[in-house]
């Protein structure tokens, strides 16, 4: 079942111009070539060629839509099998007419990603890779996409597969040093190991380095807008997203609900949630809407903190400050419009070292400089995407840490004098590691559950 011959439908379900098919196995020209009716066999066009047709049934004669298809032949193709790529007319029931036919001439349904697993499994990508291209699809800004595109050109893994072979040629030595003492003296064997470990820890926290960064750019930053009613956490919100996307008024306690946005501040995606005012309600609705703000502030990344330029510091606007103590949080003082009846100094004494921006959401001010703080905050200059190998994938970076800790108990071993036996242990217990992120060393359940997550015809 492994490799049979698998169909999909590859784009958006729903009334397009162009939908398409895709088709990849042994047999999937051939089973194309019984429903295509054109000018030629598809058996007999030559490979990476397109050809403008019919598709009929084949017992009936009857025609069931007009297409363009592509032949491309293995193993110059994604999966490095043969792949068909029929493209029709955009439209739930053309491309599932389509679908049908495909099946029903000898070809299975796809699973979700199995395209993209095919690819892994004939070696034309690695895990890494393949894990770029649902970023690449997932990516919500330009510098996540470039990210991405880097991830599945093999950025990461060609430093890997530098790191392992670094491993493998030190586990090496140690063996031949172990079987042939005679050749080689145990202390030059140490100093190798040292060498070779040291240089392997500071290249993987090289990549360590950008993690923070990497994830933020790949899953979005949780940031979450709390302040008391009708300070202007709502407006906040639409000058963010550029659109109306929740209800303004002056009246407190509009917002009775968590509010989510992905929005793209400067490069950096944020997943933007809008919550109802914090503050003590005999509503029944508002108290739940308040409680459900109150749980996400637990669980956000960064706080924006809305306060009002026109009403004096409340004790509710002080208790926000203790509930975000800790956390990466930015004060906007927002209405700065009106009369100043807030104690800014006061407020810049709570924030202590919390960015403080002020804001006339009504007048469009001030925030370019909120996206400026945010920025910052999480991004020390502009982010050098196509530069540097960001390690953005929560599995990677989890696996990175693990190699960081092995390769230190190996270098510890050595400051020890331990026997280059037992010390080898931790190098090929790092060189395992390492193995699985790019899929050398990977478990098969693990391998199946990262595909699950691809959509269907990817």
């Amino acid at each position: 079942m492994e490799f049979d011959t698998i169909a999909a439908i590859s784009t958006p379900m729903g009334e397009g111009a162009i939908a398409i098919v895709r088709i990849s196995g042994d047999e999937a020209i051939s089973i194309a070539d019984q429903i295509y009716k054109g000018t030629q066999s598809l058996k007999e066009v030559p490979s990476h060629t397109i050809h403008y047709g019919h598709l009929v049934e084949p017992k009936t004669n009857t025609i069931v839509e007009e297409v363009m298809v592509s032949v491309l032949k293995a193993p110059r193709t994604f999966t490095r099998e043969d792949i068909v790529e029929i493209n029709c007319h955009g439209g739930l029931v053309s491309v599932n007419r389509v679908l049908q036919l495909i099946l029903t001439h000898g070809a299975r349904l796809a699973e979700p990603g199995e395209f993209t697993k095919r690819a892994f499994l004939n070696g034309r990508i690695d895990l890494s890779q393949a894990e770029g291209v649902i970023d690449l699809i997932r990516a919500k800004t330009d510098k996540a996409m470039n990210i991405a595109l880097g991830q599945m050109e093999g950025k990461l893994s060609k430093k890997v597969q530098k790191l392992r072979q670094a491993l493998l040629e030190t586990v090496a030595h140690v063996e031949v040093n172990i079987d042939y003492p005679e050749y080689d003296a145990e202390t030059m064997t140490l100093g190798i190991l040292m060498e070779k470990a040291t240089y392997v820890k500071k290249e993987i926290e090289g990549l360590l380095t950008t993690a923070a960064q990497g994830k933020i750019l790949r899953e979005g930053l949780s940031t979450v807008i709390i302040g008391r009613p009708n300070v202007g956490k709502s407006s906040l919100l639409n000058s963010l997203v550029h659109e109306n996307k929740a209800i303004v008024t002056d009246i407190p306690g509009t917002t009775r609900d968590v509010i989510e946005e992905f929005v793209n501040v400067r490069g950096v995606p944020l997943r933007l949630l809008d919550t109802a005012g914090i503050r003590e309600t005999e509503d029944i609705v508002e108290r739940i809407g308040v409680e459900r703000s109150r749980q996400v502030l637990k669980e956000a990344e960064l706080i924006l903190l809305v306060l009002n330029n026109n009403e004096p510091l409340s004790p509710e606007d002080e208790k926000l400050f203790e509930a975000v103590s800790g956390m990466e949080t930015i004060v906007i003082i927002n209405k700065s419009d009106k009369e100043q009846k807030i104690d800014e100094n006061r407020v810049r004494q709570l924030a202590k070292e919390m960015p403080v921006v002020k804001t006339s959401l009504i007048e469009d001010q001030g925030v370019d400089d909120l996206e400026e703080a945010i920025a910052s905050l999480f991004f020390q200059g502009d982010i050098e995407a196509n530069d540097l190998t960001y390690v953005s994938n929560s599995r990677h970076i989890a696996l990175l840490h693990q190699a960081k800790k092995s390769v230190e108990d190996a270098i510890e071993a050595i400051e020890l004098d331990v026997p280059v036996d037992m010390v080898q242990i931790d190098i090929t217990r790092t060189w395992e590691i390492l193995g699985e992120i790019i899929g050398d060393t990977v478990h098969e359940s693990l391998i199946d559950q990262l595909f699950s997550q691809f959509c269907l015809g990817k």
